[in-house]
């Protein structure tokens, strides 16, 4: 049974990774030119600072001198967390969107945008945004009905989380 350089190096490196609480979520090796880049995704429930991308960089390098997982050619070592643009795989990939906007494509063709509210085992409790004016709706979505999903960004979320907790106290006190 022969492994791929990708697992090897998961086999090697997922140790150091565990070690220091993250989750190893990605390994890449692409050729650039003569060289090689090996790049390491790595997230955690609680976000990667750069402090832990370094520390981690470190050891992954020391560890990799060590051995020849990476053959005698020249590389370059890249140590990142995922992007906000990530796709949405697994379970603890939802999990740690709880609270965001996400974009599902579902499998039936149909699009949707909407909030996670909770995140179990099966599937989503969402929070679909209303339409001109229209209050949000809850809807339950299951893993299973799901294509692909990613977080949406948004740069407006904070202000308008304000203005609704301002719009909230101005209430209480008419009252």
């Amino acid at each position: 049974m022969s492994t791929t350089q990708s697992e090897r190096l998961r086999g090697l490196l997922e140790p150091l990774v565990a070690a220091r609480d993250l989750d190893l979520e990605e390994i890449e090796v692409t050729p650039v030119g003569r060289m090689r880049v090996l790049r390491i995704v790595v997230d955690s429930d609680a976000g990667v600072q750069l402090d832990a991308c370094a520390e981690l960089s470190r050891a992954v390098s020391e560890r990799l001198d060590e051995t020849d997982a990476m053959g005698e050619a020249a590389y370059r070592l890249e140590v990142t967390s995922p992007g906000a643009d990530r796709p949405l795989t697994l379970l603890r990939h939802y999990r740690r969107a709880t609270g965001r906007l996400i974009k599902a494509k579902l499998l039936d063709g149909d699009e949707l945008v909407a909030r996670i509210l909770s995140v179990d085992d099966d599937g989503l409790d969402l929070e679909v945004p209303g339409v001109k004016g229209r209050k949000p709706s809850s809807r339950r979505l299951a893993f299973s009905e799901i294509e692909k999903a990613r977080v949406e960004i948004e740069f407006n979320r904070k202000a308008a989380e304000r203005n609704a907790a301002a719009a909230d106290d101005e209430n209480e006190e008419e009252a």
